[in-house]
């Protein structure tokens, strides 16, 4: 998947073992080993590893990508990094959004307990929800990306 060989997967994490807690990384046992190698009617016995292999979590796909050198590799961190990022600003984006909306639900709760409510407010609250909505469409709308073309 990265572009590398297992023999240099394998030193790689074991060079980073600390970044491979249980939960990302596990080595299969025998039985479980032997349940693989029984899917795969092709494999001949003693060509292959005789070290158990390794199976990872989401998680630790990820923190591979972290500790490999190859241009696969490095492709895959920016673009978790660059998801991240973007996770990030959508729920900061959002928080702003719901303290808006717990606002104009304030003023509104306000204006129905004087009984001065009327079309009018009620309108000028869509409005405002509307703009809320349509900035945050605006912002997820892909942009150009600047700098040289390839």
């Amino acid at each position: 998947m990265y572009g590398v060989e297992t023999k240099q997967l394998k030193r790689q994490v074991k060079r980073n073992i600390e970044r491979f807690p249980e939960e990302f990384m596990f080595e299969l046992t025998k039985e479980e080993y032997e349940a693989l190698r029984s899917q795969f009617g092709t494999l001949k016995q003693g060509k292959h590893s005789k070290y158990m292999p390794y199976a990872f979590t989401e998680h630790g796909v990820l923190m591979l990508s972290s500790v490999l050198n190859s241009p696969t590799a490095i492709q895959v961190n920016i673009s978790i990094i660059k998801i991240f990022t973007k996770m990030r600003q959508a729920f900061i984006d959002n928080k702003d959004i719901m303290i808006k909306l717990a606002k104009i639900e304030k003023q509104v709760l306000m204006l129905d307990r004087r009984t001065e409510l009327n079309e009018k407010d009620i309108e000028d609250v869509f409005d405002a929800i509307n703009q809320l909505i349509a900035k945050e469409e605006k912002s997820s709308v892909p942009r150009n990306k600047i700098g040289f073309k390839k």
